[in-house]
């Protein structure tokens, strides 16, 4: 009952903002069908983003309370539910009219393409990750992701993380961006189970991006059948892989039954087969579409500006002096509409940095073709102002520093290497958007442009350990040139039989491979090819009952276990989770094989004491690094104070 109170008390402040932005959004809901659908997610994000936000704040006023959440949402609900009720009743009967729906046969069309949406996406967000009989399922294609997910959702939900740290690092700050599991987490402690709230803010905030990705389409082309195949293209990706996988398995003999009993995503290409591109980045990575919802409506905010230039009727060198020369390239149109994108992008940051990135080359892409470049700058200004702001309040010095590294996951680093890597890995999805291009007007080129430059980010820039996280700025830049394949497969499919062939074939061409990795989704998540842990594991229990954030816990090198499905904070978990957030693993690793190999006991003692570690969790036959974990000297050492059920476990307090 909480939880859907506080979920109610996030759209009627999210209501608020919206109203109150109305004007700043006047030209976009102009030109969009029916601005219903901008409203209704802007009520839903602008909410959840807000309140997330007040309630974590005024939870980490009270994190020496023994249940700070209780404070958070207890403050933060009555106030917002009691200032909402008296704004709306103050506004009663002073409320403008305003237009919601302007082609009523469309919104139907939309409506069950919308509804269509959230039931496909929340299917698979509940078969990955869902309990049924009192035991949780974990999928082995979101598994991985979700070590760290639910362990920081449930270190907020179970236990006391404030001052934030990561579970996987415990006893530090916090570098990587977890409001969104801090939203899930406050959720469950609400009364919403982690599985149930973690899919309904799944699906609520993918079918809230597709709808905007929609909108964005609607707005450049005013196309339904546009929106839609963007859409489309943005679930299901384009690659060579799966012709490729078909052909050497058809000349081998074996092709319906490799297709039948395959588990694995296929690829041909670096790190092809993790699933980086296709539907599962969105099953694992759920926070990917809250902060694609923040991009797509401060980039509806700019596009106004944009087509006002690259709409009117010079050309050439005039044109250019309309875009860089006149005063009307740099004053400012409305520094409120500034300040609002600056504001929800920099509330952002820690829900999604990549994102974020990725919003600042887009709009400066925009910017260089765009009226009102003040605007643009203020809005940057903003959101780097907010991301120092909030780095300096969440983390100790800085995660990880900007490098080059020209070429991304491509074999060779070159020009020629980057283009066959592009080819390989996305088909004919570039091949078609060169030819595309040449039949676009001005707006949409200089929006080509504005789209690529995350992907030129990505195959030049590193801000992580882990090159191959920069997979979403070129999934970022994917789903936005994707709109512009689909107007050309709409285009297309408006011509006579042949048209509409050819149409067809390419639709195939850009999404086989995607189709075939949902089967891949299907088979390697069913209850064979999952974890299983029972909600009421007598281990998780334990460590819920008796540690909270400020016990530093020893254990093995645990991924997705009952152990951090508890919340507790690991002195070094799964090192590459740590690593690619960018802390220092080495040192730790190293130190977690000393202690678990000590033969002295003082020497333990002292290394233990050095590192703050307050319990030491040891499980049967242990291994670190390859290297074998003794017992011995620990159990002398310490009081055991639990054993697990199964006798393969065993917990010892140490004296820190």
């Amino acid at each position: 009952m909480l939880g859907i109170i506080f979920i109610c008390v996030c759209i009627a402040v999210g209501r608020i903002w919206t109203e109150a932005a109305e004007p700043l959004f006047a030209p976009v809901y102009r030109r969009i069908v029916n601005p219903a659908w901008i409203r209704l997610v802007s009520w839903i994000f602008l909410g959840f983003l807000s309140v997330t936000w007040l309630v974590y704040l005024t939870a980490w006023l009270f994190q020496g309370e023994r249940h700070p959440l209780a404070y958070g949402n207890g403050i933060v609900l009555p106030v917002l539910a009691l200032a909402a009720g008296i704004l709306e009743w103050r506004r009663r009967g002073k409320k403008q009219p305003r237009v919601w729906i302007t082609d009523g046969r469309q919104f139907r069309k939309e409506s069950v393409f919308f509804l269509l949406t959230a039931v496909f996406i929340g299917w698979w967000m509940w078969y990955v990750f869902h309990s049924a009989e009192g035991i949780l399922y974990t999928g082995y294609t979101v598994f991985s992701d979700f070590s760290p997910h639910t362990a920081m959702i449930r270190s907020f939900s179970w236990g006391n993380n404030f001052p934030t740290q990561y579970p996987y690092f415990g006893g530090e700050d916090v570098k990587y961006h977890f409001l969104f599991q801090f939203l899930t987490g406050n959720l469950e402690y609400l009364g919403i189970p982690m599985e149930i709230g973690f899919g309904l803010l799944g699906t609520l905030f993918f079918t809230a991006m597709a709808i905007l990705i929609y909108l964005v389409a609607q707005w450049i082309f005013g196309a339904f059948s546009v929106g839609v195949l963007a859409v489309v293209l943005l679930c299901f990706r384009s690659s060579f892989s799966f012709f490729r996988f078909a052909w050497e398995h058809l000349q081998a003999g074996d092709l319906w039954e490799t297709l039948r009993s395959n588990t694995e995503f296929i690829g041909y290409t670096a790190n092809e087969n993790w699933g980086l591109w296709n539907l599962n980045v969105y099953l694992n990575q759920r926070h990917l579409a809250f902060g694609m919802c923040a991009l797509c409506l401060v980039l509806l905010l700019y596009l106004p500006d944009l087509s006002a230039v690259c709409e009117g009727k010079e050309k050439g060198a005039a044109w250019l002096k309309k875009c860089w020369l006149s005063p009307e390239a740099w004053r400012s149109q409305d520094w409120k509409r500034a300040v609002l994108a600056g504001g929800i992008l920099g509330a952002c940051v820690f829900w999604n940095g990549a994102i974020v990135i990725g919003a600042l080359l887009i709009l400066a892409g925009a910017g260089l073709f765009s009226r009102a470049k003040l605007d643009y700058a203020l809005t940057a200004g903003i959101t780097l102002a907010a991301s120092a702001l909030e780095s300096s309040f969440f983390m100790e010095g800085k995660s990880v520093g900007i490098q080059i590294r020209f070429g991304f996951l491509a074999d060779s680093a070159t020009l020629p290497g980057i283009l066959d890597y592009l080819l390989a890995l996305f088909g004919i999805f570039f091949p078609m958007l060169l030819v595309t291009a040449f039949y676009l007007d001005r707006l949409c080129r200089c929006l080509l442009l504005a789209f690529s430059l995350p992907l030129v980010f990505a195959f030049s820039v590193s801000m992580t350990p882990d090159i191959a996280v920069n997979h979403k700025y070129v999934m970022i830049a994917m789903i936005f040139l994707g709109i512009f394949l689909a107007w050309a497969l709409w285009n297309l499919f408006q011509r006579k039989a042949v048209g509409k062939a050819a149409a067809v074939c390419l639709v195939f061409l850009l999404t086989a491979t995607g189709i075939y990795d949902l089967a891949v989704i299907w088979k390697d998540n069913d209850t064979q090819h999952s974890f299983q842990i029972s909600q009421e594991d007598d281990v998780t229990l334990w460590l819920k009952e008796h540690t909270d954030s400020k016990d530093l816990v020893l254990t093995p090198q645990y991924s997705f276990t009952r152990v951090t499905l508890s919340g507790v904070m690991m002195y070094c978990g799964w090192p590459y989770y740590a690593w690619s957030a960018g802390y220092p693993t080495d040192c730790r690793k190293e130190m977690t094989v000393r202690i678990y190999q000590e033969t002295e006991e003082e020497a333990l003692r002292d290394l233990v004491a050095q590192e703050g570690i307050t319990l030491i969790i040891y499980e049967e036959n242990m291994t670190i690094e390859g290297e074998v974990c003794r017992e011995e000297t620990i159990r002398e050492t310490y009081p055991l104070v639990y054993t697990s059920a199964d006798g393969t476990l065993r917990i010892y307090q140490t004296e820190s």
